[in-house]
């Protein structure tokens, strides 16, 4: 005769105390976060210094500024006199409203034309892509400073030399950012264009209505590179502008000189002041740039 058993009884876990706090999940630091980490603030504290070095002098008289041996900290302290002196000068805000508008404008234009140019790669099959997509490829490899004599005859022959416009029609045009936007356009999916040319839509329709919408991200942080990139330039202002009215900050600020020579703490003032708006223009915009960055789709190339 079978006996009875019986039945296992499941162990249940013991019930915590309210009171008491959870249990912390801790988790090892591995040897290459740790390794990752220091390389990472090593780099970040190089590339402050200079700033660093930029904002002390600046906050330096001009007469310790320039004595020898170099010091971080003057001995008489420091003063603003730098930073009033060149507001006082005026030249400052000239060079800003120049820089602004120079920068703004090739912004805006070059968005445009990296859009259009992207989409039409990326979607529209026409005699000569491949061919055309090669040379903008191509093209991302010659250094600017080649192109500066044929731009120069050119905007010579267009009577265009000490005007806005010879600033900024020979900086509209990035192979590097069509190249990025066409990558983006690749990975929209076709099926939403699809259907709105099943309802009529026309390719400028869509490009407006479905494209731009999607990309908003990639085009703040390509409108952002392209700015930044046009605010700093040089050479070329330097080039195309021999009027003082039409300097940009960054041709001015060589300027900043007198009978004695390169005022040192006025220079560096003016490069703090300068470097101010596009600190700003990082700080408000830098999830776009990082997020435009991450979904370009560069990393499978």
């Amino acid at each position: 005769m079978a006996t009875a058993t019986a039945p296992a009884t499941l162990e249940t876990p013991a019930k915590r105390d309210p009171g008491t706090a959870p249990p912390e999940n801790k988790k090892k630091t591995s040897p290459a976060i740790v390794f990752g980490t220091i390389v990472a603030t090593l780099l970040a504290v190089l590339w402050l210094l200079p700033f660093a070095w930029a904002a002390i002098t600046s906050l330096k008289s001009e007469t310790e500024a320039a004595s020898t041996p170099i010091t971080w900290f003057p001995e008489s302290g420091f003063t603003l006199e730098a930073f009033g002196k060149v507001l006082q000068a005026g030249n400052l805000p000239m060079w800003t409203w120049n820089s602004l508008i120079t920068a703004a404008a090739i912004t805006g234009v070059t968005l445009i034309i990296s859009a259009l140019c992207g989409y039409a790669l990326s979607r529209i099959d026409f005699k000569g892509r491949k061919m055309l997509m090669t040379i903008i490829i191509g093209s991302i490899i010659i250094p600017p400073p080649v192109l500066i004599i044929p731009l120069f005859y050119q905007m010579l022959a267009l009577n265009l030399i000490d005007t806005y416009w010879a600033i900024i029609l020979p900086q509209v045009i990035h192979p590097a950012m069509v190249f990025v936007l066409k990558k983006f356009y690749d990975q929209i999916p076709r099926e939403l264009e699809e259907a709105a040319l099943m309802d009529g839509a026309g390719r400028i329709r869509i490009f407006l209505q479905i494209v731009v919408p999607l990309s908003r991200p990639i085009m703040a942080a390509v409108a952002i590179f392209v700015f930044i990139g046009a605010w700093n330039n040089f050479l070329w202002p330097f080039i195309a502008t021999n009027e003082s009215t039409l300097l940009t900050i960054p041709v001015g600020l060589q300027t900043i000189q007198s009978a004695y020579g390169i005022q040192y703490a006025q220079n560096m003032a003016s490069a703090l002041l300068a470097a101010f708006p596009l600190i700003v223009v990082f700080l408000f915009f830098q999830r776009q740039i990082i997020k435009g960055v991450s979904t370009t789709g560069l990393a499978g190339t």
